[in-house]
């Protein structure tokens, strides 16, 4: 997971090694998420339609290949077509949710889910650390080659260890990809959840890519490193993602939604403290990645109990639609800083987790009085 990240504290030196400015820069980021999420549009459903160790294994030989060849791109626009393929090739960890929940035993699906998640999260928290502080010490190619060796090592240790997962869909790839129109339909929760994730990440998105800017442009000129360290402060989140996972198998998931909900809201009122000093920024990434956790992992073990047989796809629906949601964050958050600075960065990541406030409130109550 920790590969569609690295790049988001070194975009200021990426960008600098071409001779780029911080928006050209940000294109990685943004095409990386755009990148994953058709990826998980497009391969991610597989994982119901063929057997899940071989897909994933392939998957993980791709992403290595991918990173290579970032970290030699000769120019920024190779290196923003090959952060596509990064981000296109990154799906394994998706991919490993639904395997959790299959093996879980009676009644611990949550708890499965959530173990895996805090995993997957640690990753995206971790990256950014590593991304900052290895990218002081050995540039931003030399963590792109790290990054690719990490891969070979994950490639042997789960050729060691997955077991054989047969597929649960026997049709054809086309009807595969049709069958998630289906599942929207049929599936309100589905729906309301996905948009929740898609505004909540597209806030943490836009956050994440204009950091280091902010921090360049602040008295103190703080560099990478000083990004991945607020990263590792935001790891704590990891915690609440184990936590998450196992309320959802006792409480109302709506209880943890809103509650998580209003702290990554409560995040971007302390963000727009932090003008001159970083005093402020530590209690809100710390609110930003404690909601952001609880809310994906609640989401995401909820998701997963619609049906058994279509685990991959309904995965496939809430993560394609959440990365969406991540790209456009991007977007949103290099035109805020292009033309309102920190202010307007603040300003759309509060507007955006607002709305997704409000929907997580009023949402689980029409859809049971729909059912009722």
């Amino acid at each position: 997971m920790a590969n569609n990240y690295y790049n988001q504290p070194l975009l200021h030196e990426i960008g600098a090694s071409f001779g780029a400015s911080d928006s050209e820069a940000a294109m990685v980021s943004t095409l990386t998420q755009a990148g994953y999420a058709c990826g998980l549009l497009l391969l991610l459903p597989l994982g119901d339609l063929l057997e899940r160790r071989k897909l994933i294994l392939f998957m993980l030989a791709m992403s290595m290949l991918a990173l290579v060849t970032f970290a030699g791109a000769a120019t920024l626009p190779i290196a923003i077509a090959v952060a596509f393929a990064i981000g296109f090739s990154s799906i394994v960890p998706q991919l490993l949710p639904p395997v959790a929940s299959q093996l879980a035993a009676p009644g611990k699906a949550g708890q499965a889910v959530g173990l895996v998640m805090g995993g997957l999260l640690l990753g995206i928290a971790l990256s950014r650390f590593a991304g900052g502080v290895l990218g002081d010490f050995l540039g931003w190619r030399g963590v792109y080659w790290i990054a690719a060796g990490l891969m070979v090592v994950l490639f042997a240790a789960l050729y060691r260890t997955l077991p054989v997962l047969a597929p649960t869909y026997a049709g054809s790839y086309r009807s595969l990809l049709l069958s998630l129109g289906g599942l929207v339909r049929r599936h309100a929760e589905l729906n309301w959840l996905t948009l929740v994730a898609a505004l909540q990440f597209a806030a943490f998105s836009l956050i994440w890519t204009t950091f280091a800017f902010h921090l360049r442009s602040m008295p103190g000129n703080y560099p990478a490193s000083i990004v991945g360290l607020f990263a590792l402060i935001g790891s704590g989140g990891v915690i609440a993602a184990l936590t998450a996972g196992r309320l959802t198998d006792s409480m109302p998931p709506r209880l943890l939604l809103v509650a998580a909900a209003v702290c990554m809201l409560a995040a971007f009122a302390f963000f727009a403290q932090a003008l001159t000093t970083l005093v402020w920024l530590v209690p809100a990434v710390m609110l930003l990645d404690l909601g952001m956790q609880v809310s994906h992992v609640t989401s995401m073990a909820r998701i997963l109990r619609l049906d058994a047989s279509a685990r991959s796809r309904l995965n496939t629906v809430y993560m394609a639609t959440r990365f969406a949601g991540g790209a456009a964050g991007t977007v949103i958050g290099s035109v805020a800083w292009t033309h309102g600075g920190w202010n307007g960065v603040c300003t759309a990541g509060a507007a955006l987790c607002l709305v997704a406030t409000v929907i997580a409130c009023i949402m689980p109550l029409r859809t049971t009085l729909e059912a009722g």
